[in-house]
C-alpha cells in the first residue's frame, strides 16, 4: 500500500490503521524508508583497511582499525541505535491527578480526533469527554485536525468507512454499523458532518451523521420526495447546516429547488433551476453560492443561498473538452477540472480557475503526463474529482488509488491504500470535529 509520495520523490511505504476495543481507533500506518546498504565508489569493491593503494598487512599489531556502521542502516536508524537508553521518566500520581480541568481540556482539545478514542479507555473521566460541553468548548476554538479523505462502501451489505488523514498520512478505520440498514450513498461532508441519501423501501430519504460522535438522525421528508441532486453546507458560526435539493437526478427539471435548515428544521421550495441539460450532476459551494454545469443554457447556473434564486453565468468551456468538474477552492476561487483531447494519445488533464470579472476560465495548470498515464491507462476510464480548500484529489475506478494536487505549492503526491481498492467506493474530503453538531 503506498503511502504519500510528493512529485519530487519515489518513496514508498505501508500505512495501516485498524480498530480496537470500545469502539477505539488505532492507526500506527506511519511510512519508513527502506533502508539501504551504504554504497562505496564506482568500480570494484576494495575491502583493504589501508584503502585503494598499496597490500593488505594483515599483521594485527600493524593492522588500521576502521569503524565501520552495520550493514542495511542509514546514518539516521544508526544515530538512533547509538543514543543511550533513557529510563523512563517517573510521573507522580498526586500531581498529575490534581491536574486543573480547563488546562486537562486544552491539552486534549489538540490532540489528533482519532488519537482521542484511544485515549478514552485510560478512564471514566477520559470517557466522558465527547459530551463535556467544556471540551467540546475547547476543541471548537483549536484549530482544524486538517483535511481527510473519507471513503464509504459496503461489504456484505454492512457500511465500511476509512480515513485517511493527510497531516498524519495514515489510514483510520471508521466503524459505521450505528446507520440504518438504508440503500443509501455519500452526498458529501462538511464542516465535519457527513451527509447521505438514500432508499428506506420506497421512500427517498436524507440523513446527517457525525462519523466520529457517531451521532446521526434523518431529516424530514421534502414536499417533492424524489430522488434529487443534493449538497450539504455547514455553518460553524451560526452552528447550523443546510441541505440543497435541485432537479430530479433522473432528468426531471419542473421540480422547485428545496432547501433544508436545521435551525427551522424543515424545507423550504424556491424557484426551479431554469436549465435544460446538465453536464454533470456535481455542484460546488463557494462564497454561499452554488454552481453547475450547464449544456442549455451553455455556462453555469449559480444559486445564491441567500435569496433563493437562480442565475445564468455565460462561461464557455474550453474547447475539446471531454469531461468536467466544478471544484470549489478556498477564498471565492471556483476550478474547472477536465480531460482535453479527442484521441487517447493527445488527452491530457488540466485545471481551469474561473476568472469571475471577465468571465473566461484561466489554464492554470496541467497534470503531468506521467500521472495522467497511471491515473487513466484507458482513454475511456472513468475517474472521480473533488476538492476542498485548494486540494483537489483525482480517484480512478479501477486503480485503486487517488492522486492528489495542491494549487497552491503546485505539488502532485499520490494516496494509496486498500481504503482505495474498493470497487465502486464513493470518497469526499473531511474535516474531523466533536463539535459538529447534527441539530
Amino acid at each position: 500500500m503506498d503511502c504519500i509520495e510528493h512529485s519530487s520523490e519515489a518513496d514508498s511505504g505501508e500505512c495501516s490503521g485498524q480498530l480496537v476495543g470500545n469502539g477505539g481507533f488505532y492507526g500506527d500506518g506511519r511510512c519508513y524508508k527502506q533502508a539501504s546498504p551504504p554504497r562505496c565508489g564506482g568500480g570494484s569493491r576494495n575491502t583493504s583497511p589501508m584503502g585503494r593503494g598499496g597490500s593488505r598487512n594483515t599483521s594485527p599489531s600493524r593492522q588500521k582499525v576502521v569503524k565501520t556502521k552495520p550493514r542495511g542502516l542509514d546514518e539516521e536508524t544508526l544515530a538512533t541505535f547509538g543514543k543511550a537508553v533513557h529510563a523512563d521518566v517517573l510521573m507522580e500520581d498526586s500531581i498529575w491527578a490534581m491536574l486543573p480541568e480547563d488546562l486537562l481540556h486544552e491539552i486534549l482539545a489538540r490532540v489528533p480526533p482519532f488519537l482521542i478514542f484511544r485515549l478514552r479507555s485510560v478512564c471514566k473521566r477520559w470517557n466522558s469527554l465527547l459530551q463535556d460541553s467544556s471540551f467540546l468548548k475547547f476543541h471548537s476554538s483549536v484549530p482544524s485536525h486538517g483535511p481527510c479523505l473519507l471513503t464509504f462502501w459496503k461489504n456484505s451489505q454492512i457500511p465500511q468507512c476509512s480515513v485517511f488523514s493527510l497531516p498524519l498520512k495514515t489510514w483510520y478505520r471508521i466503524p459505521f454499523t450505528f446507520l440504518p440498514q438504508w440503500a443509501f450513498w455519500l452526498v458529501g461532508s462538511s464542516g465535519g458532518l457527513v451527509c447521505f441519501s438514500g432508499h428506506d423501501g420506497l421512500t427517498f430519504k436524507t440523513l446527517v451523521c457525525n462519523p466520529l460522535t457517531q451521532a446521526w438522525r434523518a431529516l424530514p421528508s421534502m414536499h417533492y420526495n424524489q430522488q434529487r441532486q443534493l449538497i450539504m453546507v455547514v455553518d460553524r458560526n451560526d452552528r447550523s447546516f443546510k441541505v440543497i435539493a435541485t432537479s430530479d437526478i433522473y432528468g426531471d427539471k419542473s421540480l422547485p429547488t428545496e432547501v433544508y435548515d436545521s435551525k427551522s428544521d424543515s424545507w423550504s421550495v424556491h424557484q426551479i433551476m431554469p436549465a435544460v441539460n446538465l453536464c454533470s450532476s456535481k455542484m460546488a459551494h463557494c462564497d454561499s453560492r452554488l454552481y453547475l454545469e450547464t449544456l442549455s443554457p451553455l455556462g453555469l447556473m449559480m444559486y445564491r443561498l441567500d435569496t433563493g434564486c437562480w442565475e445564468h453565468i455565460p462561461a464557455k468551456f474550453p474547447r475539446s473538452l471531454l469531461d468536467g468538474y466544478l471544484v470549489a477552492g478556498a477564498q471565492k476561487r471556483l476550478f474547472l477540472v477536465g480531460r482535453i483531447g479527442l484521441y487517447s494519445t493527445l488527452q491530457s488533464m488540466r485545471i481551469w480557475e474561473l476568472d469571475h470579472a471577465k468571465i473566461t476560465w484561466v489554464e492554470i495548470n496541467r497534470m503531468p503526463p506521467k500521472y495522467f498515464r497511471a491515473l487513466l491507462r484507458l482513454s475511456a476510464e472513468r475517474f472521480e474529482c473533488f476538492g476542498q480548500d485548494n486540494l483537489i484529489c483525482f480517484t480512478s475506478w479501477n486503480q485503486g488509488k487517488g492522486l492528489l494536487f495542491d494549487v497552491d505549492k503546485k505539488i502532485w503526491s499520490w494516496i494509496g491504500g486498500c481504503a482505495l481498492q474498493s470497487y465502486n467506493n464513493q470518497v469526499c474530503f473531511y474535516k474531523p470535529r466533536f463539535d459538529a453538531s447534527i441539530y
